[in-house]
């Protein structure tokens, strides 16, 4: 009964991304996307017979930063394999389709017995890594199938998710066709084991924590925006919707000698203006550029807050924040990724809804963040943190020493890998 709840679903989801795909940019990317795939996929790889062929899948964009250690460590222990890369989401392949880490990305072909198999038979991967979530059920049946070796990485679960719950049963039946789950928490293996799980799961941490310090650790300076920065005190807020801009524009309006640097989470136009339009001294990124380049006279008064309005470059802006406002504790889905910023030895600020990441709440706990519930709670955090260089200095401090922490994850995924001879 579960499976077929599973087949009507997936029909249903696929039908309904076609209808809304004329109106839906995100839509429309993930059904165009999808046309041709296996012509694709035949192409690329009919070169690849009789090498090592690794495929690793992610949902989206998040999950890809989170798995890109392990395969890069991958791509250094197995030199002469083939990589492939796929996603679910239109946002996780059109921002990383020109990877140069893998040699063919695409979509992941919808979850279906007769599309698993064709995906499988073309590329006949030796190993296989999904990044902490997505289970597909006929694309992990066929692995288990084939015996070919499939690890979790990054995995975490809690009570409240499907394996849990009486009517989860085509979830539980899917971990079994994992080889080896590698999990961030304690508390994730312990749940596992509730379900009979404990003797192929290894607690590694979160791969997102070696990534993260890679990419502070590699950093390289933006000239653009050092010359908006310089000589002033500045607030970064990252992955931003409209709640969090507006519980930022007063302050922001009201506070001209402070830089703010805001890098939205959406890009369309209209999601741009409106913010241009809450923020009274605000400029563009590009356009910032231009000036710089003395090709149009600056304005008066000087900007002093800058939109970012590409993609790509917001793991480096937190590296000029005196503080970090991360944005979605506003909204349902909850806070982003806080990682990106406490990396730097910057204390981080976000919103109330921030309950369902582990990261956010230990931040907390150990000093290095601070959530608010309205403006007014943000901008008495921002004044207590920009007023007092030793509250600022202790926060950062212990956000940067959370992080470093917890580096390893990777490492202890490699060496399992090694040991097995995957």
């Amino acid at each position: 009964m579960g499976l077929i709840v599973y087949n009507i679903f997936n029909f249903l989801f696929k039908i309904g991304l076609t209808l809304i795909s004329p109106w839906n940019i995100k839509a429309r990317l993930w059904v165009r996307g999808r046309k041709g795939l296996f012509q694709k996929i035949s192409s690329a790889s009919a070169s690849w017979q009789g090498t090592e062929v690794v495929w690793m899948h992610c949902a989206s964009l998040g999950e890809f930063e989170q798995g890109r250690p392990v395969l890069e460590q991958i791509k250094k222990l197995k030199p002469g394999a083939h990589l492939v890369l796929t996603f679910f989401s239109s946002s996780g392949y059109e921002i990383r389709k020109d990877y140069q880490g893998a040699d063919l990305i695409v979509y992941l072909p919808t979850d279906s017995y007769r599309n698993a198999k064709q995906f499988l038979d073309v590329l006949q991967p030796s190993l296989v890594l999904w990044v902490k979530y997505e289970y597909w059920f006929y694309y992990l049946a066929e692995l288990k199938k084939r015996k070919t070796p499939t690890l979790l990485i990054s995995g975490i679960y809690k009570e409240h998710q499907l394996f849990f719950k009486w009517y989860g049963g085509i979830y539980r039946k899917i971990l079994p066709f994992f080889t080896h789950i590698f999990v961030q928490t304690d508390e994730s293996k312990r749940l596992l084991g509730t379900l009979g799980f404990s003797d192929n799961v290894t607690v590694s941490g979160d791969t997102r924590f070696d990534r993260v310090i890679e990419i502070a650790e590699q950093f390289k300076p933006i000239q653009s925006i050092e010359d908006f920065c310089v000589g002033h005190e500045v607030i970064v807020a990252g992955s931003t919707w409209q709640d969090d801009e507006e519980e930022l524009d007063h302050f922001a309006n009201t506070n001209p000698e402070i830089r703010f640097i805001i890098a939205p989470h959406e890009i369309d136009a209209a999601h741009l203006q409106e913010i241009k339009r809450l923020f009274h001294h605000a400029v563009f990124f590009t356009e910032w550029q231009q000036l710089l380049a003395g090709n149009k006279p600056l304005q008066e008064p000087q900007p002093n807050v800058l939109i970012i309005d590409n993609i790509g470059t917001l793991s480096k802006l937190y590296k000029y924040a005196t503080i970090a406002y991360i944005g979605g504790g506003f909204g349902n889905e909850g806070v982003h990724n806080v990682l990106e910023a406490a990396v730097y030895g910057r204390p981080v600020v976000f919103g109330p809804v921030y309950d369902k990441f582990v990261e956010a709440e230990e931040l907390i706990d150990c000093g290095g963040a601070f959530s608010v519930d309205t403006a007014l709670d943000l901008e008495e955090v921002l004044n207590l943190l920009l007023h007092s260089a030793h509250e600022q200095t202790k926060a950062g401090e212990a956000a940067k020493k959370y992080v470093y922490a917890r580096k390893g994850a990777t490492a202890k995924i490699i060496t399992l890998i090694q040991s097995h001879a995957y």
